[in-house]
């Protein structure tokens, strides 16, 4: 059984819901299509025949492991690959519910899991978008050429400011300290649409949500996001230098 109402089914689908779509969509940036390869648990982008490394498959080649080794350590391997996919499915379905809205879709999920992920959702687009001005677009795919690519959330005017969004569950609420990598990744994100569009993103700003409700928003600009940027290019370089060591020692071995 299909739990999901089709694009028709938009009108009552927002009647119901009081999630009359109030933001403006502006086609202000003509957007390059790109395509997800995941190869080896490695996500690459394909841009024009062009591949080049997710965003956040360079944040994750480069982190600290030693806060995941522990908590994995604590709660056992089984019970944190449960946590890892439950995550990663609420996230999307949250992420699905915001999107369709955005293009004024109807979109539902009856199951349980579904009317979670979109009480979330409804969180986030009465809290969280309430600023937002109008959009250029959602599910985004951003490359710097040559060097990384990825897919942001939402490029939108915010409080009248060019602003990246990344929309993001959580299973309880995060300090700042705990999502530097989420900083990272929207000033990637943010020097990407600058390189391409000729644009000057201001602030990043990260949405967050928990399944009981609980909101978070952490913005990022000015000093804060030009050291973002600069950490991640930091990242950047630490990648590649891996990535060639890899190959050198790949060469020797054959």
């Amino acid at each position: 059984m299909d739990h999901r109402y089709s694009s028709v089914d938009r009108e009552s689908w927002f009647v119901v819901h009081g999630l009359y779509a109030m933001i403006k969509y502006n086609q202000k940036y003509s957007y390059t299509q790109g395509k997800q390869i995941t190869d080896q648990g490695t996500r690459n982008y394909d841009i024009a025949g062009q591949r080049l490394p997710s965003v956040t498959t360079i944040l994750g080649k480069t982190k600290d492991q030693k806060f995941l080794r522990d908590w994995k350590a604590k709660v056992g391997e089984k019970k944190a690959e449960e946590i890892k996919n439950l995550s990663s499915r609420r996230g999307t379905a949250m992420h699905r519910y915001i999107e369709y809205y955005l293009q004024q879709k109807g979109y539902e999920d009856m199951t349980a899991f579904g009317q979670e992920a979109k009480r979330m959702a409804r969180k986030v687009i009465e809290t969280g978008l309430a600023p937002v001005n109008e959009y250029y677009g959602s599910e985004v795919t951003l490359y710097y050429p040559g060097l990384y690519a990825g897919s942001t959330d939402l490029v939108c005017l915010h409080n009248d400011k060019e602003t990246i969004v990344d929309f993001k569950q959580a299973n309880r609420p995060k300090r700042e300290e705990w999502i530097t990598d989420y900083k990272l990744q929207g000033g990637a994100y943010a020097m990407a649409h600058d390189c391409i569009y000729g644009s000057k993103v201001e602030q990043v700003v990260i949405m967050m949500c928990t399944p009981d409700l609980y909101y978070q928003e952490f913005k990022i600009d000015g000093d804060n996001l030009r050291k973002a940027k600069h950490e991640f290019l930091r990242r950047l370089d630490q990648y590649y230098n891996l990535e060639e060591v890899k190959n050198a020692t790949q060469t020797i071995e054959s």
